[in-house]
């Protein structure tokens, strides 16, 4: 697949599409609480993107049954929002995308529910601090090894493991479009960014090691040694300068 570079006009959609993202997961987040009911979050997207005439990007996407990925603990990504309750202490990782006249935007974000350990916390903010050190390496003229050497760099200096299996990507008409953005590796390696590319960088950063494993719902995915997990993610347009983050609220 050819890398896309956008026009102005395609990234002002995007632009639109990511504040609808970045509100809606501020909102998911808002309504946390120990007792609350997974699938009640994606009740909430279904109402707010109906409101907003958006289409929910995950829902259906390879037969994706929900609207959001909803993530708990040692469980990385692509967790479907059930039954299950919300406990005080939890690590809720929260995944989002939306399309909107034809392009999507995608974001996710790690919060903790009621008292969270002060290990789960640090490991919150430290994942929360490597997507925006990878965003600020996201230049026009860098390889996107920067962006993942920066990631690592920081993850690991704090004692954390970096998911290797699942990466960034090129976001646009597609939610998933070249080149894709890992969250390691040197900063000599993958295509050199250009303005008008939109990509989404997303770390997914553990306490213990990196390997994954997937349940046999065949959608989630926790770590291989059940240690914690945070996942943040933004989509962000390059530029010859500072990136623009698309997905803030």
């Amino acid at each position: 697949m050819p890398i896309i570079v956008k026009s102005r006009e395609e990234i002002a959609i995007m632009r639109e599409a990511g504040k609808i993202v970045g509100g809606t997961l501020q909102l998911l987040v808002d309504l946390l609480r120990p007792g609350l009911v997974e699938k009640e979050l994606d009740e909430v997207v279904r109402k707010e993107f109906k409101k907003r005439d958006v289409i929910p990007t995950f829902l259906g996407y390879h037969g994706y049954p929900a609207t959001v990925c909803v993530s708990i603990n040692d469980e990385i990504v692509h967790g479907i929002p059930g039954d299950r309750e919300i406990m005080d202490g939890d690590v809720v990782s929260i995944d989002l995308g939306c399309t909107y006249k034809g392009f999507v935007a995608d974001a996710a974000l790690t919060a903790g529910v009621g008292d969270v350990s002060p290990e789960a916390q640090k490991l919150i903010d430290a994942t929360k601090e490597a997507v925006w050190l990878g965003i600020r390496a996201a230049r026009g003229g860098s390889r996107v090894g920067e962006i993942g050497h920066a990631i690592q760099t920081y993850a690991e200096g704090k004692g954390y493991s970096v998911v290797r299996e699942y990466v960034g990507h090129g976001v646009g008409r597609e939610m998933h479009e070249d080149p894709q953005i890992p969250n390691y590796g040197s900063r000599e390696s993958g295509p050199v960014l250009r303005p008008g590319m939109v990509i989404a960088i997303e770390p997914m950063v553990n306490i213990g090691g990196w390997r994954t494993k997937r349940d046999s719902d065949n959608w989630t995915v926790r770590t291989a040694d059940r240690s914690l997990s945070a996942h943040f993610e933004h989509t962000l347009a390059i530029t010859d300068e500072e990136p623009e983050v698309l997905t803030l609220p």
